[in-house]
């Protein structure tokens, strides 16, 4: 017969205000502990087990029996229940020591046995880091064998690229462009055909061992001993991916293009993944971003230029031809003065230097006081789309002139006070800086008036607006007027980036004067015929 037990709990008094019990008054002084102590005992006695140990103790106490005493071990476990948590570590609120606040160690024998108790299951600690993660279970790693094994049924002799290529994306889930680095790694750099037994060793050897599919591709991509993925690491099935895909099929003729194409997509996944800007994508960088997303997509896309990220051909006309036409004498690296006629003036002479002062990013240019390709094509992304975090990062470093991660009063003047001239010679009625500082500090809500970090920019979806009021003209005058067709096109275009809408545009506008120069060139040959 089930027994319940209904216990009424008194009124706590302060352990220092109960007579006689000078003894625990050094309790009094962590009430916090006292606490503890009051919830650990109440939980117990809500037990239903330690009910009945009660009601059987109160039973022999009216029949004159002596008291038992339950066993230490037994209570601490069932303490340890009932909070839902196992037991902690001694050093950690254990009931034993000479006081709350420093208890003593237990033997470790006594530690085990408690926790042994408690969980009734030998404690395994998992390994800390395995290269390439814990590999692929065992039901997973069966499915993709049988898989296998099938499609090599109907090759037995071999498969050819394209038939390997079902086996790189089914199996390993990677693009089928991958399928050419594969087999160098299967069978050989000369090799043109994959046999089973050549497939299963490295599946066995190598792939078997990855967690993920991120890891199948880092493995894949790397070097050999090699910890992170490096530029020329993405070369090879870029370039196979020109030669296969049907969007990019019109630049087979133009191997220069095509390799322009491969070195633009690779700056830009760099730009996007490489979070520490070191050049070396690591596993973990490589698995937080979404690269591999993109490059399926990508694949099962006829239109190369409706995957905007990464991959677009029209975005890299874009920066593309945006460096043409700043490269005035086409050395293939542009200075200071170029850079000034970029976005048709937009940039103050003081942004310029400290962009050439590689505040924001060192340049990977060989040669003094020039800007490379690469360290454009990280410019005009930054510039572009502002609002991304890499961005922020890039152009903050350019304005904290002071080097303490904090831009102050002080550094907002020196970049604004050239726009107040800039405005002035346009004839128009200058914003006058005090006005401006407060619009910004309203716009950004720095924790600290007037000094804005670099987690202020990242809390606010304004950030691009604070950039563009100290050093782009054009989108300062742009950001005044609230440009309503800019407005709209925000709001009917929420997934599009800043960047996109950009590129989209100029391509348009590149397009255009193609087409008048191609005209205009067509009207001359046809006044010059003889017809």
């Amino acid at each position: 017969m089930s027994k319940s037990l209904s216990i009424q709990v008194p009124a706590r008094t302060p352990l220092g205000e109960r007579s006689g019990n000078e003894n625990i008054s050094a309790a009094s002084k962590f009430p916090s502990s006292k606490l503890k102590l009051d919830e650990l005992f109440l939980n117990w006695l809500s037990m239903a087990e330690s009910q009945n140990l009660v009601y059987e103790l109160l039973k022999d106490a009216k029949a004159g029996k002596p008291l038992r005493q339950p066993k230490s071990g037994a209570t601490h476990a069932n303490v340890a229940a009932a909070i839902g948590t196992p037991p902690r570590s001694p050093q950690k609120g254990s009931r034993y020591g000479t006081s709350a606040f420093s208890p003593t160690r237990r033997p470790l024998s006594r530690q085990a046995s408690l926790f042994t108790r408690a969980t009734n299951e030998p404690h395994s600690i998992p390994t800390f880091y395995k290269p390439g993660g814990e590999g692929l279970s065992e039901e997973v790693n069966a499915g993709k064998v049988a898989l296998a094994e099938r499609m090599f049924e109907r090759h037995l002799t071999g498969m050819n690229l394209e038939a390997f290529a079902g086996v790189v994306r089914d199996v390993v889930g990677l693009p089928r462009y991958f399928a050419k680095r594969v087999m160098k790694l299967v069978a050989g750099a000369n090799a043109d055909v994959v046999t089973r037994e050549q497939w299963f060793s490295y599946w066995n050897s190598t792939l078997r061992r990855q967690k993920d599919v991120s890891s199948a591709m880092f493995e894949i991509l790397r070097r050999p001993n090699a910890r992170a993925l490096e530029h020329a690491d993405f070369t090879e099935v870029l370039t196979e991916m020109t030669q296969t895909h049907p969007g990019l099929d019109f630049l087979k003729t133009t191997r220069e293009f095509q390799e322009r194409y491969v070195e633009t997509v690779i700056y830009r996944i760099f730009y996007e993944c490489n979070t520490t800007w070191n050049g070396r994508l690591t596993l973990r960088e490589l698995r937080k971003s979404d690269l591999l997303e993109h490059m399926l997509l990508a694949e099962e896309e006829e239109d190369i230029n409706r995957v905007l990220k990464y991959f677009s051909y029209e975005h890299f006309y874009v920066i593309y031809c945006k460096f043409w036409e700043l490269d005035t004498d086409h050395d293939f690296f542009i200075n200071r003065e170029d850079l000034l006629h970029y976005g048709n003036h937009a940039l103050t002479y003081r942004i310029v230097a400290r962009i050439f002062d590689q505040a924001g990013r060192p340049f990977k240019s060989d040669v003094p006081g020039k800007m490379s390709y690469e360290d454009f094509v990280w410019f005009i992304l930054s510039e572009e789309n502002k609002n991304h975090p890499l961005a922020l990062d890039y152009w903050f470093k350019c304005i904290d002139t002071h080097h303490d991660g904090v831009i102050t009063r002080d550094e907002i003047y020196y970049f604004y006070e050239e726009q107040i001239q800039r405005m002035e010679c346009l004839a128009q009625e200058p914003v006058l800086f005090e006005d401006i500082l407060c619009q910004m500090m309203d716009m950004l809500k720095p924790e600290v008036d007037a000094r804005v970090t670099l987690n202020d920019l990242r809390s606010s979806k304004m950030s691009g607006n604070f950039f563009n009021v100290l050093f782009n003209m054009n989108k300062f005058i742009a950001f005044e007027t609230r440009d309503p067709f800019l407005m709209r096109q925000e709001r009917e275009e929420p997934h599009l980036t800043e960047w996109d809408r950009f590129a989209r545009g100029e391509y348009l506008r590149l397009s255009m004067e193609e087409d008048d120069e191609m005209d205009h060139a067509s009207d001359v040959v046809w006044e010059e015929s003889p017809i």
